[in-house]
């Protein structure tokens, strides 16, 4: 039946290309935002295809059509989608430009969204296309949107104030700090259209994404500070109004492209990987001159000032306990049978409401049981769900949102006596998450300098794992926050170039996957902050360690631990100790206090 389904939904989207003279269409998993995470209204792939993963994309043409994704998504897209209906093709050998080069023929029309592409991914598609000779073109109104009818409405839940007590600086602040690097710059103003960037600017928070507490809006800040924020007037409230203040315009969120055609002979900054092209498009058209620079709101967002880092630590210690609590229940529980991913999520979730004060997970959890850890970014549902047995290693990655700050955290859980194989792995992991946490760095390194000491000890064995090592993380906002990045540096992954500093959040998180096997990952956020060094020839910087929850003992070969690492390990528990026992109670203080016993060597 769901197959009949998308077969009739793909039948119904030629109809209206045909409609409109297009021989093709692209479709992405994006919104008007570039966001990572996109609002049931923007999920226009899964509508069309049933795919519910996070990223890819389509092309569909009139007699063939194609589903692209990354190796995160090979076991997930072809359960999913239909192969009938959509060859499979991995974005790592062929990206849809390519796919369009070598599918279209000459005279074809393939049209696009230019609210849900950039304009270099625009200009490498009309490339592209021309080699088939065949034209890329802009639509006017999503085709989907014409055939989808009973799509989402834009969320229009209230905007929220994040009050000066957990944002650490006032918006006329924040929003005086970036005009004035754009003055510095030459420019009269600046698009901000990603979702986090304008909540950070205004210190103001939503509820239209799943995870993410951003509100849909579109900014425009002028250099002397002032500011105009586009969003749906249902959304206003009176003390966001007051909050706002004199020195910001509210206007209709669909008025954004007509007022940036407004700014004749203005230079106006773009950030080309934050924007889509249909801003630069109707700043072309209103005769401005765009300047090509990184949106402003995206480094001072990602130096947590002194009250979001203070409010960051108050976080993980809360989330913590929980997690804590958590893992106590699967030590018991779990060996007894009658528990599947789909509850011990569920019982997670409850470990953190019953804090009072979880406003939302920070992204759904990731919770894996034997064969299903080794798909890194698996998402169980009714469908996949399996029972947790004996035997298996039990993988959680997961977070929660606070007013205070976001959490991201992994742990695994070995469901009785584990193999020597999994006790190994999971200790080579520990070893390269030590060497990341205990890493001093001269100011200026980037992320994928640091990458190889994740890694070390799992290359030594002839094994690496597939995703990167570190990514940044907001202060209650996007549990993926740029611009920094611990990966691989051979100028693949945005991000790793970037100089770590002070104040900036990372994750910390080395896994391993055995593929039908098992998957192992150890996840702690860490901070960066200036290290005293007394002697040091110059500006230096190490890690805090923000999150606090037990390892698992019985995974811990000690035989392959250095002395120094066994004495991390102590370290660290009892720091967990300390900061967690006081806010547990009976069995789960008792459990901890024997969890976090020092490593017998």
């Amino acid at each position: 039946m769901l197959m009949k389904t998308h077969e009739a939904r793909l039948s119904a989207l030629r109809e209206e290309l045909k409609r409109r003279g297009l021989n093709g269409f692209v479709v992405p998993i994006c919104d008007e935002h570039m966001s990572e995470y996109v609002g049931e209204y923007a999920q226009r792939l899964g509508w069309l295809t049933g795919f519910g993963g996070s990223a890819g994309s389509a092309v569909v043409m009139a007699d063939k059509a194609a589903i692209f994704t990354d190796g995160r998504y090979t076991v997930q897209v072809r359960a999913q989608v239909d192969g009938a209906l959509f060859d499979y093709v991995s974005v790592a050998e062929t990206k849809p430009h390519q796919w369009i080069a070598a599918n279209a023929a000459a005279g074809d029309k393939i049209g696009y969204d230019a609210w849900l592409h950039t304009e270099a991914w625009v200009k490498m598609a009309e490339a592209a296309a021309a080699k088939a000779g065949a034209t890329l073109v802009a639509v006017q109104g999503n085709p989907i949107d014409a055939v989808w009818s009973d799509r989402p409405e834009r969320s229009l839940a209230p905007l929220a104030v994040h009050t000066n007590a957990d944002a650490g600086k006032s918006s006329d602040e924040k929003r005086r700090q970036m005009a004035a690097e754009m003055k510095a710059k030459g420019v009269d103003a600046a698009v901000i259209a990603a979702l986090d960037s304008v909540a950070w600017t205004f210190n103001i928070r939503g509820q239209d994404v799943a995870n993410t507490p951003v509100p849909l809006a579109f900014t425009l800040l002028h250099n002397d500070g002032t500011a105009e924020l586009f969003v749906a007037p249902e959304k206003m409230t009176p003390e966001v109004q007051m909050h706002l203040g004199n020195q910001v315009t509210v206007r209709r969120y669909d008025e954004y492209a007509a007022q940036l055609s407004k700014l004749s002979g203005k230079k106006v900054g773009v950030d080309p990987d934050l924007s889509v092209a249909a801003i630069s498009q109707a700043l072309r058209a209103g005769g401005a001159q765009i300047v090509k620079m990184r949106d402003p709101a995206v480094l001072p967002k990602a130096m947590k000032n002194p009250v979001e880092q203070q409010g960051t630590r108050d976080a993980h210690i809360r989330d913590g306990a929980a997690l804590t609590r958590f893992l106590r229940w699967c030590s018991e529980e779990l060996v007894k049978g009658g528990q599947d991913e789909l509850s011990a999520a569920a019982k997670l979730r409850s470990f953190r409401e019953e804090t009072g004060m979880l406003k939302d997970l920070s992204f759904r959890t990731i919770s894996a049981t034997g064969p299903h850890g080794a798909l890194c970014h698996y998402s169980v549902n009714e469908t996949t769900n399996l029972a947790i047995e004996e035997g298996h290693l039990y993988l959680v990655d997961s977070g929660g949102q606070y007013l205070d700050g976001t959490t991201d955290v992994t742990r695994v859980i070995a469901v009785g006596e584990p193999t020597q194989e999994m006790r190994r792995r999971y200790t080579q992991v520990l070893k390269g998450h030590i060497a990341l946490a205990q890493a001093r760095f001269p100011v200026g390194t980037s992320g994928g300098s640091l990458d190889i000491l994740a890694r070390q000890y799992l290359w030594a064995d002839g094994v690496d794992y597939a995703h990167g090592t570190g990514h940044g993380v907001g202060s209650y906002l996007a549990v993926h926050e740029g611009p920094q990045r611990i990966g691989k540096s051979a100028g693949v992954q945005a991000g790793t170039g970037e100089p770590l500093r002070a104040g900036m959040i990372l994750s910390n998180e080395p896994g391993y996957y055995k593929e039908g096997g098992f998957g192992i990952r150890i996840e702690n956020l860490v901070l960066v902050r200036k290290a005293e060094i007394a002697g040091a020839e110059g500006d230096y910087l190490e890690f805090e360690n923000l999150t606090w929850a037990p390892l698992e003992p019985c995974l811990i070969d000690v035989n392959l631990l250095s002395p120094a690492e066994c004495d991390w390990v102590d370290h660290y528990h009892r720091e967990v100790l300390a900061k967690i026992a006081p806010l547990l109670a009976g069995d789960d203080k008792i459990w901890l206090e024997s969890v976090c016993r020092p490593l017998a060597r």
